[in-house]
């Protein structure tokens, strides 16, 4: 599973995007692990992962599969695999499974978040608005150390990347773009930047 299917024209830093009132993003629940697979299918191209392999993930961290809704109406989702160290070498080398990933190589609630990997957005329409949501998902204690990486799976798909900050890295994993946190990134010598960053980081609290 890699990137979505959808239309994102606004230009904003992943961490920067803003939280829309119109889309609840919350964490799934076992009830709409069905239709979050059904909808995973037929948005995103070369899906292999089935509804039984979904739960399992899901059940190994509930936190890793997001659900966006409006007025109670479930519009899609989003998917990530929270790798370990050895989840995070194991992406930049190709030498991970990402249709059936292994659980070692994913972080448990013990272990630091090494790397995040969006395995799935399946949403189209207004339901892109919720990646603000996620975002702020992500700035949690537990995933805010960690980069995001993803695979644009179409067009739209590689398209909000470009809009959001991720670009090409140099890894044996083919296509993999790298979103890297703000608070990570090296200060540069502009009063302005100085402004931003003190800004990026307020925000992960």
């Amino acid at each position: 599973m890699s990137m979505e299917r959808g239309s994102f024209a606004a230009r904003h830093d992943f961490d920067a995007l803003p939280l829309s009132p119109d889309v609840d993003v919350r964490c799934a629940q076992s009830s709409e692990i069905v239709a979050l697979s059904e909808m995973a299918h037929r948005l995103v191209p070369g899906v292999q992962i089935g509804t039984a392999e979904l739960a399992r993930y899901f059940t190994f961290d509930p936190q890793s599969i997001l659900t966006f809704s409006r007025k109670g109406n479930l519009l899609g989702g989003m998917a990530f695999l929270f790798l370990n160290d050895r989840g995070h070498d194991a992406l930049l080398l190709d030498e991970i499974c990402l249709t059936a990933p292994e659980t070692h190589y994913l972080a448990s609630a013990k272990e630091d978040v090494a790397a995040i990997y969006i395995w799935a957005i399946a949403a189209t329409g207004r339901s892109i608005a919720g990646l603000g949501k996620a975002a702020a998902h992500l700035r949690q204690i537990r995933f805010r150390g960690a980069d995001c990486y993803a695979q644009p799976a179409t067009v739209a798909g590689r398209d909000i990347m470009k809009a959001t900050g991720f670009e090409p890295v140099p890894s044996f994993q083919p296509d993999l773009w790298c979103y890297e946190r703000p608070w990570h990134r090296q200060p540069m010598r502009m009063p302005g930047a100085i402004i931003q960053a003190r800004s990026f980081a307020d925000a992960r609290h």
